[in-house]
């Protein structure tokens, strides 16, 4: 059975070129999520005016990788002590922000959020909306990493985010 959670971090091309590297995901899909705008998209969310979150729809099962692995993973990716911003992206569409499905989600992610700011050391500003209308995003999005592997982008920034996962949950690497 395939479990699906709605999270963003930041950019989505990180978060995204992050998850395809898992065992047990079998689709990442970039969006937008968590505004008040019908049918968005890329360049009206960048302007910051729409309430909408880059996020990822990841798609996995539970048998091969656990809920809290995802989870867990999602906050090693990006610094959720970051207030509208990751590094240089800065404004509310890359905000750090779960967006539960029903309450057996909302309380996954808030032990997953409480885990996390045990490892952080606190200060985590990770939020929790209601999942309500996930947009997807252009397909020039969609698995960007592997399509752009040159970029400076994902060079700089993407690369380092798969490192860490690569590094701190092998078992679930492919």
């Amino acid at each position: 059975m395939t479990t699906s959670f709605v999270l963003a971090g930041g950019c989505f091309w990180c978060l995204d070129a992050a998850y395809r590297n898992v065992r047990g995901v079998s689709d990442v899909v970039s969006g937008y999520t968590g505004g008040d705008v019908e049918d968005p998209n890329y360049q009206l969310v960048c302007t910051g005016t729409t309430g909408h979150a880059e996020a990822v729809r990841v798609d996995f099962d539970e048998s091969v990788v656990p809920a809290d692995i995802i989870l867990d993973m999602f906050f090693t990716m990006h610094d959720p002590r970051q207030l509208n911003r990751q590094g240089n992206d800065i404004g509310t569409q890359y905000r750090s922000t779960m967006f539960p499905a029903d309450e057996a989600q909302k309380e996954l992610f808030e032990k997953a959020r409480d885990r996390a700011d045990e490892a952080w050391g606190g200060g985590i500003v990770t939020t929790m909306q209601p999942l309500e209308k996930f947009w997807v995003a252009e397909e020039a999005h969609q698995d960007f990493f592997a399509k752009n592997p040159t970029q400076g982008y994902c060079l700089a920034v993407a690369v380092p985010k798969v490192n860490k996962i690569r590094a701190g949950f092998a078992e679930y690497v492919l």
